[in-house]
């Protein structure tokens, strides 16, 4: 049977995965639903599976084959070892490597070349790879890190919509709104808030650079203080070489004007997606090239 490779892009929302020949050319593509390790394992399993399928039938392959592909699966907690081992355990490939979600889309960012990237969504990661040495900074997670997250972004609006409800500090369109949806009733907020998840604070992060946009004091703020947590977090990364800085997730576009001038020359376009880059780590690992060259 022909030596086939799978990356998997497993997210929260939705796991992506694709079918590539052993010199890494893509076949096919499929997509399933969430695949997150940590607090649904067996259902990202299933998910797993079902988008390896689907990429399996686009490309007009038989299913089958799936368990004598050899696989990369990018996924959140790559680092949490007990998780990583069920999962490794119980995948349905020959052979299988589970990677950090943030090192795919490094792979898809920015090839094979030295540089950085910084993945703004729901949380925060940056990772810079050096002659084949990859360290990470921040990534710790809501609770105590995340800075300039849209999860974070998201809470300190409520915050300070609170505040400006007490009149504590003046309230704006943006507060308003807030406090509009929450029928002006502080305590649903608080019970909103007390339950939310990352992402559900994170689905506020787009009206503060809306807001911010228009002019919005409050908004304004907000956006300013959190983008010098990321510009602190991008010194760092400069300080250690990188020199070439990408920015993925999905508020990416959105933050760029925000940040220092003193980073500007250093941004640069992706080059690809994540799932196109844990395909190229699938055949840089297990692909008819790394064989030739064992």
């Amino acid at each position: 049977m022909p030596n086939y490779l799978i990356g998997i892009d497993g997210g929260g929302t939705s796991c992506r995965a694709a079918v590539a020949a052993g010199d890494g050319r893509i076949l096919g593509r499929g997509k399933a639903g969430a695949a997150n390790i940590l607090t649904d394992p067996e259902t990202a399993l299933a998910h797993i599976g079902d988008a390896a399928r689907a990429a399996f039938e686009e490309a007009g392959l038989d299913p089958s084959g799936i368990a004598e592909a050899r696989a990369i699966v990018g996924v959140a907690g790559h680092n949490v070892g007990d998780a990583v081992h069920y999962v490794k355990r119980r995948l349905p490939f020959a052979a299988a490597d589970i990677e950090s979600d943030g090192l795919i889309a490094l792979q898809g960012a920015l090839g094979d070349e030295d540089g950085a990237v910084a993945i703004l969504g729901t949380g925060s990661i940056y990772i810079l790879r050096q002659a084949d040495i990859v360290s990470y900074v921040g990534g710790w997670g809501f609770t105590i890190g995340d800075h300039g997250s849209g999860a974070r972004i998201g809470h300190a609006l409520l915050q300070e919509s609170l505040l400006a409800f007490d009149g504590i500090h003046e309230a704006s369109p943006i507060t308003d709104s807030v406090m509009a949806e929450f029928r002006n009733d502080p305590s649903a907020v608080v019970d909103f808030a007390r339950l939310a998840k990352p992402g559900e604070f994170g689905r506020y992060a787009p009206r503060v650079f809306e807001a911010a946009q228009a002019g919005d004091p409050v908004a304004v703020r907000l956006l300013k203080t959190a983008a010098i947590t990321v510009d602190e977090a991008l010194d760092v990364v400069v300080a250690r070489g990188g020199r070439k800085l990408c920015l993925l997730g999905g508020l990416a576009p959105l933050y760029r004007p925000w940040l220092a001038e003193r980073h500007q020359p250093f941004f640069v376009e992706a080059e690809a997606d994540a799932l196109t880059g844990a395909v190229a780590l699938a055949a840089q690992r297990f692909g008819s090239r790394s064989e030739v060259g064992a």
